[in-house]
């Protein structure tokens, strides 16, 4: 069983910035990708970041210059660095993990940013 769990979630003003973490646990032999997605209120799930084992990142065009994706193998960690939050970034975010042919989700942390 595997499981993920999201901390950092919070409510800031615009300009503020946030860490979302999230951890992986269970039986896990390797992590393929982890990344994060968001679902904003009335919205479907987006893609924000994603990072290989290997440590190369990708971020979506709204992202980019603003968020930071990182991860610690070592201690099944992924990281999601959050700056000059915009209202817009309000929404859940969701960490996930590839494992092998699966994919493994956490139950999200609300990220809210007030203007």
């Amino acid at each position: 069983q595997v499981q993920l769990l999201e901390s950092g979630g919070d409510s800031v003003q615009a300009g503020g910035s946030l860490t979302l973490s999230c951890v992986a646990s269970g039986s896990i032999l390797q992590i393929e990708d982890m990344g994060w997605y968001r679902r904003a209120p009335g919205n479907q799930r987006e893609l924000v970041a994603t990072v290989s084992s290997g440590g190369d990142g990708h971020l979506v065009d709204s992202a980019k210059g603003r968020f930071t994706i990182s991860r610690d193998n070592a201690k099944k960690m992924v990281y999601l660095q959050m700056n000059s939050l915009k209202p817009e970034d309000t929404a859940v975010y969701y960490c996930y993990a590839k494992i092998a042919w699966d994919h493994y989700w956490g139950q999200g942390t609300q990220v809210t940013v007030t203007s």
